[in-house]
């Protein structure tokens, strides 16, 4: 399910704020925003931009500057909307009336950014020289990216009483490893590098021998996991060295993820690392985002703020709402505050 950073969105709820003369907090989907008194009510159509957006510079977006203008290297100049903590409420993202769109016709969830030049905020999340660009990402599995829960809160119900695992969201950089028909390739986030002897991806491949053992198991696969340690985002894990942790394995003459069960036993076999393992259990019964929010609390060993979890069907199940496998991730807001 591809991301929609502004969209069209209609306001589910407005509700008062304790001891806010001049500030409420709107619903949308599972988000709640932080919008002055009076300026929407319940049932108003909007659009909508979520937690990373990157607005442009523009007249609309001008009264954003003092609270978030931001340069990038990558992006230029542009207005960053994040996680924000207001008279004691979460508030993620940000909400506008259609007015500022051009006229035409739009419906609930039509995906607005590129009309509106928004983009999604970027920053390098890896120091080093990653090597060069040989190719898009890999053609035989997805990105990595797992859709947010406020985003898809329909899909607790899709997983309820169903048996269910959750691990714990590393926070690094993700990186994907496939061999087929005996030949070996390493993505990033986005694209293929190709292999010299200072691509940093490559290194930790060399390092780890994972060409090797995907070799030695004969197998056609793609490994994704997410590689964190220094110069990698901000360290929080406060690792010495580069690691590796596995958290999707796809069978590539299938197209099927591994179960957890097979997904742990390939990493014991062959030496790999893969992400802590918080719960599982045979029926999902968390029923509310609330109780999910709370649920991604944490540290990691560290003492600092986790990223969150990732829960995910403990039988592959299909999402019919995703299209794609049962999966979300839920993000710590003490993390993102921090952010």
């Amino acid at each position: 399910m591809k991301r929609k950073l502004a969209s069209i969105q209609k306001i589910e709820k407005i509700e008062p704020i304790e001891n806010a003369d001049r500030i409420e907090v709107a619903s949308i989907l599972g988000w709640k925003i932080v919008v002055k008194k009076g300026e929407f009510k319940q049932g108003d159509i909007c659009v909508y931009f979520e937690v990373d957006s990157f607005l442009p510079i523009c007249p609309e977006f001008e009264f954003l500057r003092n609270s978030s203008f931001k340069k990038s290297d990558i992006l230029g100049e542009g207005f960053r909307i994040k996680t924000q903590k207001l008279r004691g409420v979460i508030s993620q993202g940000l909400i506008l009336p259609l007015s500022i769109l051009p006229e035409g016709n739009y419906k609930i969830d039509d995906d607005v950014s590129e009309i509106l030049g928004v983009k999604k905020w970027i920053v390098p999340e890896i120091e080093g020289n990653l090597g060069a660009i040989i190719n898009g990402f890999c053609p035989y599995t997805s990105k990595t990216d797992e859709i947010r829960i406020q985003t898809i809160p329909d899909i607790i119900q899709e997983l309820k009483g169903k048996p269910y695992y959750i691990s714990t969201k590393m926070d690094g950089t993700s990186v994907t490893m496939w061999s087929k028909d005996g030949e070996f390739h390493v993505c990033g986030r986005d694209s293929e590098y190709k292999d010299d002897e200072k691509a940093v991806y490559w290194n930790v491949a060399r390092k780890l021998n994972i060409v090797d053992k995907i070799k030695e198991s004969g197998l056609n696969i793609a490994i994704q996991g997410e590689m964190c340690g220094p110069k990698i985002q901000k360290n929080r894990l406060k690792l010495t060295e580069l690691h590796w942790y596995v958290f999707t394995i796809v069978d590539l003459n299938t197209g099927k993820r591994y179960n957890l069960d097979k997904l742990i036993e390939f990493c014991n076999i062959y030496g790999l690392e893969h992400v802590p393992i918080e719960e599982q259990n045979e029926s999902f019964e968390y029923t509310t985002i609330e109780e999910l929010l709370e649920r991604a609390k944490g540290q990691y060993p560290s003492g600092l703020a986790k990223e969150g979890i990732v829960i995910r069907s403990l039988t592959n199940d299909w999402s019919k709402i995703l299209n794609g496998p049962l999966s979300f991730k839920v993000l710590n807001n003490n993390f993102l505050l921090k952010e």
